[in-house]
């Protein structure tokens, strides 16, 4: 009988069996398989943690690049931008602060300035800055040699670059400040060749320079007035009129107008850009000797032998007159619009306010005596100088011995009183630079006016004094009166 369908044959039981441990192999084959693939991943992850911890199997890496380049993994696109903003926002506040700060300064810097102007021209700024100045050594002390006779006047540019000077041998020459080189001369001619010789035939006695330094103006002995170029020294004008030695020149600062005066004992007013004569000023009863103006619409002047001071208001074409030394007053300067200092025979040295008609201050034999005992005489004053709208003034003395010499001075508060600070054995005339940072003289064997006597030992140069300071002066103290 046939088995029945659904009756399961019976299996081979070696073929059972083989079949079962084919399968199982394939299991247990697999099953190792994923075990390995899971070891790998647990080492490899394993790996990848003692490489970003350990030094020694990875390179070194600074921790300003890792926290920059965690930050950088780490930083989501919003926090980004968010990070990027306030980098700007505060860069923007830098630079605001930055700003107010430079508008502040800027505007404390324009109101000190305008509050300097204001005084100036009130005539009430006073620089205090000679407490603070050392004599020099002589070794700094530099000479500049080109004059064949005694130098009789010389001028500074403004902005301190060049030195103008003239002598009693008749000629001009420009000098380089920096370098102390003569970059141009204009000779003097022989007496009886002013016809065909451009320049001066005779002693010049006074020299002037406008405040652009454009135009330079040099007066002499023949009443002559001679207008040149500042820059190349090219002869442009000649001024006639004066009936004696022209003893004085100044521009008014800021304009071409020159003032001129002379032993014919006139002022007269002239316009260098117009080649013109304006008026004739009368009022000193001997010979005008020196003359200075500044910014105002005014000069004065010193009278020689008159013994006064004269101050001329040009347009209202008067002028106030003072009285206060004993001998012959021969130099005169303006320290700021309102004071001024003098020099005289007598050996003295004063200080004026123009609002007085005496003197604030005067120091008699202000550089000492010369002569045998009982014989004494004063060593003459017979030049000033002053650092404009400061507490420094100069002084330069002549006398027939060896002992003339340069003295600087201290002017006391509001310039009631004179202290001498230091002095220099030379015979001068004398300027200081604009910016205060030294003193020019121009040294001759005799007195620029005369040859009443001779020093051999003295050498006809220019030297440049250097205005040694204490300590670097950041701001200079002004006080008002």
């Amino acid at each position: 009988m046939s088995a029945p369908f659904f009756i399961k044959k019976k299996e081979n039981p070696k073929l059972a069996k083989k079949g079962n441990t084919a399968v199982l192999k394939r299991k247990v084959s697999e099953l190792t398989v994923s075990n390995k693939l899971r070891a790998k991943k647990a080492i490899s992850r394993h790996n990848e943690e003692i490489s970003s911890d350990s030094e020694t199997e990875s390179p070194v890496v600074s921790r300003k690049r890792q926290s920059k380049e965690e930050t950088d993994y780490d930083e989501t696109p919003q926090e980004k931008k968010l990070r990027l903003a306030k980098l700007y926002l505060e860069q923007l506040k830098e630079e605001e602060d930055d700003k107010a700060e430079d508008d502040s300064f800027e505007t404390d810097l324009i109101a000190g300035r305008l509050q300097e102007e204001v005084l100036e021209q009130k005539g009430k700024l006073q620089r205090l800055i000679a407490k603070d100045l050392m004599p020099p050594d002589a070794s700094e002390i530099r000479v500049l040699r080109g004059h064949k006779l005694p130098i009789t006047c010389l001028v500074i540019s403004s902005d301190d670059k060049y030195i103008y000077s003239a002598a009693k041998d008749c000629s001009i020459i420009k000098w380089d400040v920096e370098s102390g080189k003569k970059l141009h001369t204009i000779p003097g001619g022989r007496k009886g060749t002013e016809d065909r010789h451009v320049g001066h035939t005779t002693h010049i006695l006074c020299m002037a320079i406008s405040s652009d330094g454009k135009y330079l103006a040099t007066g002499d002995v023949n009443k002559l007035i001679m207008i040149w170029e500042a820059e190349t020294c090219k002869h442009l004008y000649k001024f006639t009129g004066h009936k004696g030695p022209v003893s004085g020149l100044s521009f008014r600062r800021g304009t071409h107008d020159l003032y001129s005066a002379s032993h014919d004992r006139s002022v007269k007013v002239w316009n260098v850009d117009e080649n013109a004569y304006v008026e004739t000023l009368f009022g000193h009863q001997d010979a005008i000797t020196g003359l200075d103006s500044l910014s105002r619409e005014l000069c004065v002047t010193a009278g020689g032998r008159d013994r006064s001071v004269r101050v001329w208001k040009i347009a209202e074409e008067s002028q106030l007159v003072f009285h206060g030394h004993e001998g012959s007053i021969d130099c005169i300067q303006l320290i700021n619009e309102e004071h001024m200092i003098t020099g005289a025979d007598d050996g003295s040295v004063s200080l004026w306010s123009v609002n007085k008609k005496r003197p604030l201050s005067t120091v008699k034999k202000a550089h000492g005596c010369h002569g045998d005992a009982g014989l004494e005489q004063p060593h003459w004053v017979a030049s000033v100088a002053a650092l404009q709208n400061s507490d420094t003034v100069a002084s330069g003395a002549f006398g027939c011995s060896h002992n003339s010499h340069v003295r600087l001075w201290k002017c006391g508060q509001n310039y009631r009183g004179l202290e001498p600070l230091f002095s220099y054995t030379l015979f001068t005339f004398l300027k200081f630079s604009s910016s205060g940072q030294f003193l020019v003289a121009g040294v001759g064997q005799e007195h620029r006016l005369g040859r009443w006597w001779r020093l051999k030992e003295a050498k006809n140069a220019i030297y440049i004094i250097p205005l040694k300071r204490k300590l670097p002066n950041p701001e200079e103290a002004r006080i008002p009166e």
